[in-house]
This record gives structure tokens, sequence and C-alpha cells, in this order.
């Protein structure tokens, strides 16, 4: 049986373009498994993210601020050499679907080809969460529609005012 490795170092990485509460589930759920949970905002604007990276950590900061073993922060480049600046162990992928495991497995066997000291975990979003992607999110506002619960009120605020008011 593998022993607890003290000192356990998770990264988190994704584009939280915006952060959802299916995000959220994943922290609440993996930070009491380590000791340092890094949720790490890729910096990758060829997506075309509707929030500037430091926009996205902010939120992040906003919303995560009662998890004193989180930390905030982003990157770019491979995620494999980052997850070893930070010294982790182990990365962290929420998975919502079959589609998802999919594309995860391909980039879970790449990193363990590059870094195989670094594992990769797949953490199930909780059901009530399951449906609920950035992308999604993005388009019903856009189309009028209710996001209540699918996104931390704050962030939600924050969406309303930059999709639905975007120049005021």
């Amino acid at each position: 049986m593998a022993q607890a490795v003290s000192g356990l170092v998770a990264v988190y990485p994704g584009t939280f373009d915006p952060v959802t509460n299916g995000h959220l589930d994943i922290v609440q759920r993996c930070a009491p498994l380590v000791d340092r949970l890094v949720v790490s905002v890729l910096a990758n604007e060829t997506k075309s993210p509707v929030f500037s990276t430091d926009e996205r950590v902010g939120m992040l900061r906003g919303v995560l601020r009662e998890f004193p073993n989180v930390e905030i922060d982003s990157f770019d480049g491979l995620l494999i050499d980052y997850a070893r600046r930070k010294g982790a162990r182990l990365i962290l992928r929420g998975i919502r679907a079959i589609s998802d495991y999919e594309y995860e497995l391909q980039m879970a066997l790449m990193n363990r080809r590059l870094a195989p000291e670094i594992e990769t975990m797949f953490m199930m979003a909780g059901e009530a969460h399951s449906f609920i992607s950035s992308r999604l999110v993005k388009e019903v506002i856009r189309l009028g529609g209710n996001i209540s619960g699918l996104v931390p009120p704050s962030v939600e605020e924050i969406l309303r005012r930059r999709i639905l008011n975007p120049g005021g």
C-alpha cells in the first residue's frame, strides 16, 4: 500500500473563464486531501478568454479565500514544467463526462511520459455540477438565461457586467 507523502502539493490547472461552482466543488473536495493545492490559471490568450489572466486570478482569490491551503497562481507553457517549479507531485483534473475523460487521458499520458514522477488524479464532478462548463455559462448569459447557482454570486455579477454591458 502506498504511503502518504508529507507535504503533498497538487496543481489544479484550468482556464477558469470564468470559475464555476463545478470548479469550486472540485477544490472543496480536494483541498482536504493535500497539504497545498495550487489552483492555477492557464495564461493562454489564444483561446480568446472573456477575462484576462489577472481578472481570472482575482475571481479565484475572491471565491477561494476561505481555504488556507489553497494558493492561486497563473502559468503558461508546459504544465509539467510549472508543476515541477511548484514542487507538485500531483495534477488534479476534473471530469464531467466521458468526452472529458478521453481528452484528459491523452493529456495525462503525455504528462506521465514527460514527467513520470508526477501523477494525475481525475476527480469526478459532483452530480449537481456535472453539466456545468465555463463555455456553457457564458453562452446562457449571452442569451439572457439565468446562471444563478452555476457560478458564485460575485462571479455572476462580474459576468453580467462584462457580457451584458461590455461598454459600460
